[in-house]
């Protein structure tokens, strides 16, 4: 894998074949971070990685300035393997090995993005809960996204707070994000 943008731009990271992760690619990777660009500003996020694998998606929110980035995954190996990485390349990243449920559950913590990309084949219902303990649990900043990386076969357009999605491939990023308050400006253009 590489990084595609920022500071580290063309940097390969090379992972332990043996983690058992499904990396998000490049293509997807480059189209996300094309859409993030667009509605934020990186140096100034707290973000939170969910199922971070091998650290993929935090190295590029670092690579772009983000100082605050949690990465969280319940394997061992992932989370020694992002640990050593962000030292290498000093990155602040706080990598934490927790069960991702229990972590949302206990996090009293605010983020302005959240990322999640867990297994492919993990049940619809706990794909569910993680946008409803993200939401219930008010971890989410009120101007910020949760994005939830998934396969076709998993359906998460019906869901409070979805916004859109976009697909890559054999992947779908699906965004939630608090509906914002109308102003009475706005009400005035209707008219």
């Amino acid at each position: 894998m590489r990084i595609i943008s920022g500071k580290y731009k063309g940097r390969r990271i090379v992972a332990p074949k043996k983690l058992p992760v499904r990396p998000t690619t490049d293509l997807s990777k480059e189209s996300l971070f094309n859409i993030l660009n667009h509605q934020f500003n990186f140096s100034e996020l707290n973000v939170l990685d969910l199922f971070a694998g091998t650290g993929n998606i935090s190295y590029e929110f670092a690579s772009r300035g983000s100082s605050s980035i949690t990465s969280v995954d319940g394997d061992l190996g992932c989370v020694t393997f992002i640990k050593k990485t962000a030292q290498e390349f000093d990155m602040d990243i706080t990598a934490i090995k927790s069960d991702v449920f229990k972590f949302l559950e206990r996090s009293k913590a605010k983020f302005d993005v959240i990322f999640a990309d867990p297994p492919y084949d993990m049940e619809q219902e706990q794909f569910e809960n993680i946008v409803k303990l993200i939401f219930d649990n008010e971890l989410l900043d009120e101007e910020g996204l949760l994005i939830i990386e998934h396969s076709p076969h998993t359906k998460m357009d019906h869901l409070e707070h979805f916004s859109s999605n976009r697909k890559y491939g054999s992947s779908i990023f699906s965004f939630y994000e608090y509906e914002l308050e109308e102003t009475d400006e706005d009400d005035e253009d209707e008219d």
